[in-house]
């Protein structure tokens, strides 16, 4: 409500209704009502009230029929306390706010009874593979024989080492021949005759 004069009628009106339902209507079938809200046109030509009933399905019906049928007495008494020019035309509206919270409070009930099967879960659990997946160094003086000689391992190890100590040694051989341009040698040479 963008419009101050719209929201303190609306105040007002929900103040002049709630009042003269509390003191009650002639009427059997209206509940035990409440009023949640009024929303007021800009031009104040139209109110609109939401209510909640407590009771039944059929309780909230008869409610509703009671309301309805009590609308023009309870504008009449809008525009005696009112004090506008003129008097809004009213329009009850049953207010879903209450069901909707309840199936909210269900929702979160449901998430924390699933958080507490979860949790126990976790507590139970136990890792898919080894407890630490993680591969640690090899201790090569553990694995080496009594008599200090390396076992079988040992010496596939050191192979494997001393091959790959040859392959780093012939690929650094390879890029020290170039120079920054990816040139070797001779076509270093060969290009300087050039110039």
């Amino acid at each position: 409500m963008s419009n101050p004069r719209a929201g303190k009628v609306s105040e007002r009106i929900q103040q002049i209704i709630a009042r003269r339902l509390e003191k009650g209507l002639r009427d059997p079938r209206l509940g035990f009502v409440t009023i949640t809200d009024v929303r007021v046109t800009g031009d104040l030509q139209h109110a609109s009230i939401f209510y909640t009933v407590y009771g039944t399905e059929e309780e909230q019906a008869d409610s509703a029929a009671a309301l309805k049928a009590a609308t023009g007495m309870l504008r009449t008494e809008v525009g005696k306390q009112l004090g506008t020019r003129l008097t809004p035309t009213l329009e009850f509206i049953h207010d879903e706010l209450p069901e909707s919270a309840e199936h909210l409070s269900e929702l979160l009930a449901e998430a924390r009874r699933r958080d507490d099967e979860a949790k126990a879960l976790a507590a139970t659990a136990q890792y898919a593979g080894d407890p630490d997946p993680y591969q640690k160094p090899r201790d090569v003086e553990a694995e080496e024989g009594s008599d200090g000689e390396a076992g079988e391992d040992g010496k596939e190890v050191e192979d494997f080492e001393e091959e790959a100590l040859e392959a780093l040694d012939e690929v650094d051989d390879e890029f020290d021949d170039e120079d920054e341009d990816g040139l070797d040698e001779e076509e270093l040479e060969e290009d300087e005759e050039r110039d």
